[in-house]
């Protein structure tokens, strides 16, 4: 083992503990949860960890109107946050970069929703969107819009609306940061001959700004589609997955009938379902992203 250990490169050596680490912690623990998807593991009752039960938790779940419905809604929120984070942060961005003095202040100042707890967030827009105490009703209610008070949080559609609005303001800051730092590396010199030749400011963006920060846009989109499809904090704490589950997403359900149901099993399966779905999302932004970065070699 001694010889075996000597033979290998250092740099192998260096991060064998690394390896070793994430081995214990993050593999040990996928390929136990998927064991147990394929089981009737139920936590109050151990013995049933060595229950085997096939592809019936499986079949169940796709034969489970309700999982869909979350599944849906899981999509439908990634979609919408994802392309309105987007676009607020492009604005972000592009303003932002336009600016030559106080500009690393307001960056500073950008980054601020990024750093708050998805759980304060969560637990701060659930105060203001309350019923009868929360800002958001108050103000509205002072400004003549409306004389009684708006159910934010029990509605269906305005429930889904503020959790929206909760995961877009805590968010948009990434996109926004992403996308000023591909601002700051563009190249000067296609911008000022396009502008000597006579384009106007939108057929700048267009055909040189745009294609440049293509390749940042899918690296941040790869990145928040990951995070955007495990919501739960926000989610748990501004309604629980109500009114009537219509805000439930996959995760949510996913706690839910662990924890709350105890079927262990079940969720598991769940769990790998929306894990098949974080890999397509990433796997399609990817793909773009590698097309952008061809596209962008091309110009060169």
């Amino acid at each position: 083992m001694t010889k075996l250990f000597r033979r290998l490169p250092l740099p192998v050596l260096l991060i064998a503990p690394s390896i070793a680490i994430i081995l214990f912690v993050v593999l040990l623990p996928l390929l136990f949860s998927l064991y147990t998807s394929f089981t009737n593991y139920r936590l109050i009752r151990p013995d049933t960890l060595w229950d085997w039960v096939g592809f019936r938790n499986y079949e169940r779940i796709f034969g489970d109107a309700d999982f869909w419905w979350a599944f849906l809604r899981t999509i439908i929120f990634l979609t919408i946050a994802l392309n309105l984070e987007l676009v607020l942060g492009l604005c972000l961005a592009l303003l932002i970069n336009k600016i030559t003095w106080g500009q690393r202040t307001l960056r500073t100042i950008m980054m601020f929703p990024m750093m708050f707890s998805p759980i304060l967030v969560g637990f701060q827009f659930r105060y203001m969107f309350n019923d009868n105490i929360g800002v958001v009703n108050n103000a509205l209610q002072a400004l003549g819009v409306t004389d009684q008070a708006i159910p934010w949080l029990v509605n269906e559609w305005l429930a889904n609306f503020s959790i929206i609005f909760a995961e877009v303001w805590m968010s948009t800051s990434i996109f926004a940061i992403l996308l000023l730092a591909g601002l700051l590396a563009i190249p000067r010199d296609p911008i000022e001959a396009a502008k000597v030749d006579g384009c106007t400011n939108f057929q700048v963006f267009r055909h040189i700004t745009l294609p440049f920060l293509m390749p940042f846009v899918f690296i941040a989109l790869a990145i928040r589609s990951l995070d955007v499809a495990r919501a739960y904090d926000i989610v748990n704490v501004m309604t629980g997955g109500g009114p009537a589950g219509r805000t439930e997403l996959l995760w949510t359900m996913i706690a839910r009938v662990g924890y709350d149901d105890a079927r262990m099993g079940r969720a598991n399966a769940m769990a790998y379902v929306s894990i098949i779905l974080s890999i397509a999302f990433t796997a399609y932004f990817f793909k773009k992203l590698l097309a952008a970065r061809r596209y962008m070699g091309g110009v060169a």
